[in-house]
């Protein structure tokens, strides 16, 4: 009985730490972006309220959060679950509607739906993440990159090194 309790604690112990260190290995890691990054993203964006906002690995929800604030709907996939409940608390206590959180990896989700992509994630992932909003993003979409750049896109507006580009689609 004492054997089975033991394990059963070790277990979840285990289970715990995985869920808590697996996001550091598979994805980007963790760093809240600044309020006055937050800001320039807000402006260089300049969404329309009729628009659907993304933010890829979003945190602890802070960017999602700011849009919804402003009235927009936003959303923001997160792998990491500590994160994603502490958004989905904080958005709760802020009574915001607007706000929208999800577990997962953002590589298995279809972001075709969005106007809006904001990102702060890390340098090697940049290429594949290009090739993936090449192929799932309709013309026009604003993508919004905190830091790190694209290797064959040309940013339309760059401020406080937050990047602005725009989807262009050649049309068949």
């Amino acid at each position: 009985m004492i054997l089975q309790l033991i394990l059963a604690i070790i277990f979840i112990l285990i289970s715990i730490l995985l869920l808590l260190f697996i996001p550091l290995i598979i994805g980007a890691p963790f760093e809240p972006s600044k309020d006055d990054k937050i800001k320039t993203i807000l402006k260089l964006s300049s969404p329309r309220k009729k628009d659907k906002i993304l933010d890829l690995g979003s945190g602890d929800g802070r960017i999602v959060m700011a849009f919804a604030e402003k009235g927009y709907e936003a959303h923001g996939y997160e792998i990491n679950p500590s994160l994603v409940l502490y958004s989905i608390i904080k958005s709760k206590i802020k009574h915001l509607k607007n706000a929208h959180f999800h577990l997962g990896n953002f590589w298995n989700k279809d972001i075709s739906k969005f106007n809006t992509i904001i990102l702060f994630q890390i340098g090697y992932i940049m290429p594949k993440l290009e090739q993936k909003i090449k192929k799932q993003c309709k013309n026009k979409t604003k993508i919004v990159s905190n830091k790190w750049t694209f290797p064959n896109l040309k940013p339309k507006k760059t401020e406080n090194n937050i990047k602005l580009y725009i989807i262009k689609k050649i049309k068949k």
